[in-house]
């Protein structure tokens, strides 16, 4: 089995989590928990929602903005099979997310 990242995907325009109704919110939530019951063989790392972004670079360390709204790590037999894992995802079909974004993770060079 191979070992991928998949990163939820937000939408261009932040959208703020107060606006959703609460019957919205539990009808993904209580989805998001089934796909995560029905995927639990392939999950390796739960994890989770993420904040704000900070950016290291040469000039220093600066506030951005990115798309990237949460994260989990799967094991799957191709990158083809981890990305379909994805299918209709609560992320993007019930809560305002766009995408899920799935990369394999590879062997760090001149390590075995």
């Amino acid at each position: 089995m191979k070992t991928f990242l998949a990163l939820y995907m937000g939408s261009d325009t932040p959208v703020d989590p107060g606006a959703l109704d609460q019957a919205t919110i539990d009808r993904g939530m209580a989805a998001w928990g089934r796909w995560m019951t029905d995927n639990a063989a392939h999950v390796v790392v739960t994890g989770g929602p993420v904040g704000k972004t900070k950016k290291t670079g040469k000039d220093g360390v600066t506030d951005i903005r990115n798309k990237v709204a949460g994260y989990i790590v799967v094991q799957a037999e191709s990158h083809e099979a981890a990305a379909k894992l994805f299918e209709n995802h609560p992320h993007f079909t019930i809560f305002p997310g766009d995408s899920v974004e799935v990369m394999e993770q590879l062997p760090i060079p001149g390590q075995g």
